[in-house]
């Protein structure tokens, strides 16, 4: 009992200690962590004497005390976030920060209430000083500090603005000043820190992100346009001998401009395996792997010390890639074979490491309690960052997370798939998740867990499908009808995670037959006519992969999909048209039926803006289909002409007069 005792106390101790050495708040919220640092600081007095006590802790203090120490989780996570996370996010989302802030609050000032303080064996200036505390936290919960709403307003404006309409440049100057973006180095964190929701969130970017990536790209243009010698050095050392900064290749006679971000800093060349460092740039694999084997401990492009070596794929730029090079008639970069990574090691500090061992022990603990509290806090540990991913799978923990998704528990069940989906941003843990058995136990949660447990399998399933060798493992496993189910029936979050996960496993051509016969086509639909519904752009990118598969195409064909395709041909995004014109080559390949419904729906018009004015893959879906379309009604133009002359001659045979037959004279 005295050494649960000391355990607890010294957890509780190590908790305050590593809030207090967070420190270094975002702005928008520095005053409010820095006081609930500053109180917690003030409780390691009592907890220092309880722990020196000889006498027995009473029960309820025992209880108030753990759940102090899960209060104190929560508040690390908050304050972290507080510290690392991005400054965009927290003033947008302030009203959210802002609640989270105030439900810890709530959890500490009630886990502090639950101490019976006369029955301990502490100090009174302690009793008064925690008293105190209590009293602190117990008139935070019901306050709120005024926020600059000049700081909100102007990133509102900004963020929700059309794409075509230019920003104000005063606007974009406060916002440079007061978020603190006015330099490279703070642009780049910033970027790291919006990159880590991504990552944290799959590795598929939802529309929030995506649109508050444009809102720091609309600052970073602002602050180099207004500073045009910021990173001109940077750059400069970058380019290779004789380099001049612009990459082309020729396609079909015609020089095609690879964009800027799809270019590796070092090469200018199409980056075949974009990875990313710890500053947030990504590179070409092997371009950076050089770079640091050379004795580099800065990141070439900024400048800045590389806090790690760890290299994280960027999945995200790697299938934008891959979709830039189909749209163009580009054969999309293979990874090189020798390009995989070397076996990468973690920089976490050995206290670190000896933290994540204790937690794998609790992990196979016979208290549910602390198997939820270990998986919980591995799931958190795993977000944070690189390093602590490749750490906690050189521990041994991807087995016993593995275990764990059959537990009862649903809670220790949603940390454990959602352990497993942070560690699997790390490429190396991927293959020791798939080695483990992990896939059939993620498809289980997939099917039985609760909501957010199954959110999370369905991201997990999408992080690992990542390597095709997966694909199969994952479709063969039974994966492909429970995430059809997840993208009908799912919360918002909950259809795009299944759509990515569909959407990655049905490029292998096996899957594809699979997911068709799940039913998935039917629900396609519905999500594509759904008024309101946010899922037009998941459901037509899968629409066009099963489009190419004979039971795909027969399934949208009997879907009655003709006249939802037009329709998004005449008014979708460009990208959707695209898709849309594409399913609609598939269905019309010898099959007149369908050419003839699109005609008469009135496709010509559409497809006829469509290649004039729509990305390059979708002008030449609409120049074919154009082609078809025109044969189709020469076909029917001459099929008609003969008709009409097969009419005529027959009318002029029945109109013709017949030649009148001499009779014979009869004798009368």
């Amino acid at each position: 009992m005295e050494e649960e005792k000391g355990a607890l106390l010294q957890s509780l101790i190590d908790a305050v200690n590593q809030i207090a050495s967070i420190g270094d708040y975002r702005c928008t919220v520095k005053k409010e962590y820095c006081n609930l640092a500053r109180r917690l600081k003030l409780l390691t007095p009592m907890f220092e004497e309880i722990r020196e006590s000889k006498e027995q802790i009473p029960e309820e203090t025992v209880k108030a005390l753990v759940s102090l120490r899960e209060a104190l989780v929560s508040v690390k996570e908050l304050l972290r976030f507080g510290s690392e996370g991005s400054k965009i996010y927290l003033v947008l989302e302030r009203e959210q920060i802002m609640h989270k802030f105030h439900e810890v609050t709530t959890q500490l000032e009630q886990a502090l209430s639950g101490i019976s303080y006369e029955n301990l064996d502490i100090s009174d200036e302690v009793k008064e000083q925690v008293e105190l505390v209590l009293a602190q936290f117990r008139r935070a919960k019901v306050r709120v500090d005024a926020h600059d709403v000049e700081l909100y307003e102007d990133l509102l404006s900004i963020y929700n603005k059309s794409n075509d309409a230019a920003a104000d440049p005063d606007v974009l100057r406060r916002l440079a000043k007061k978020l603190q973006l006015s330099g490279i180095s703070e642009l780049m964190q910033e970027s790291l820190a919006l990159h880590e929701m991504v990552s944290a969130s799959g590795g598929d970017p939802e529309e929030t992100f995506e649109k508050m990536s444009n809102l720091l790209k609309e600052i970073k243009d602002f602050v180099q346009t207004e500073n045009p010698k910021l990173n001109a050095h940077t750059i400069e050392k970058n380019l290779p001998p004789g380099g001049s900064g612009q990459a082309t290749t020729d396609i079909n006679h015609k020089t095609l401009v690879i964009p800027d971000d799809f270019r590796c800093p070092i090469s200018l060349e199409l980056m075949k395996d974009p990875v990313i460092v710890s500053t947030g740039q990504t590179y070409e694999r092997s371009c950076i792997e050089k770079w640091l084997e050379q004795g580099h401990g800065t990141c070439p492009k900024t400048q800045q010390k590389l806090s790690s070596t760890v290299l994280t794929p960027n999945y995200v730029l790697r299938s934008l890639i891959a979709q830039w090079c189909e749209a163009n008639g580009i054969e999309p970069p293979k990874r090189p074979s020798s390009s995989r990574p070397s076996k990468t090691t973690s920089a976490c500090t050995p206290a670190e490491r000896t933290k994540i061992q204790i937690l794998l022990c609790k992990l196979t603990s016979s208290n549910p309690e602390d198997q939820r509290m270990a998986a919980g806090e591995i799931r958190l540990l795993a977000k944070r960052n690189a390093d602590n991913r490749v750490a906690i799978a050189e521990a041994g923990a991807i087995p016993l997370l593995v275990s764990l998704l059959s537990t009862p528990d649903s809670r220790t069940q949603e940390h454990a798939v959602t352990a497993l989906l942070n560690l699997s941003i790390c490429e190396e843990n991927k293959g020791s998740i798939i080695s483990s058995g992990a896939v059939p136990g993620i498809v289980q949660v997939l099917k039985k867990g609760s909501m957010e447990a199954r959110e999370n399998s369905a991201a997990t399933l999408f992080s690992l499908s990542v390597v095709d060798e997966n694909k199969v493992t994952i479709g063969a496993s039974g994966a492909i009808p429970p995430l059809v189910t997840l993208l009908s029936e799912g919360t918002q979050r909950g259809k795009k995670d299944a759509a990515t996960a569909l959407f990655n496993l049905c490029i292998y051509q096996g899957n594809k037959g699979k997911a068709v016969r799940a039913g998935v086509v039917p629900t396609l639909m519905r999500l594509l006519t759904e008024p309101g519904g946010g899922m037009v752009d998941e459901a037509m990118a899968i629409l066009a992969v099963l489009a190419s598969h004979p039971e795909g195409k027969s399934a949208i064909g009997a879907a009655d999909a003709v006249p939802v395709l037009v329709d998004v041909i005449g008014s979708g995004s460009p990208r959707n048209r695209e898709n849309a014109a594409a399913v609609l080559v598939h269905l019309c390949a010898g099959d007149q039926q369908h050419l003839a419904e699109a005609q008469e729906l009135g496709v010509m018009g559409p497809l006829v803006d469509l290649a004039q004015n729509g990305t390059d893959r979708g002008k030449r879906k609409a120049a074919q289909l154009l082609e078809r379309m025109s044969r189709f009604i020469e076909q029917q133009k001459l099929a008609q002409a003969q008709a009409d002359a097969q009419s005529h001659l027959s009318q002029s045979q029945t109109q013709q007069p017949q030649p009148q037959s001499v009779a014979n004279p009869v004798d009368s």
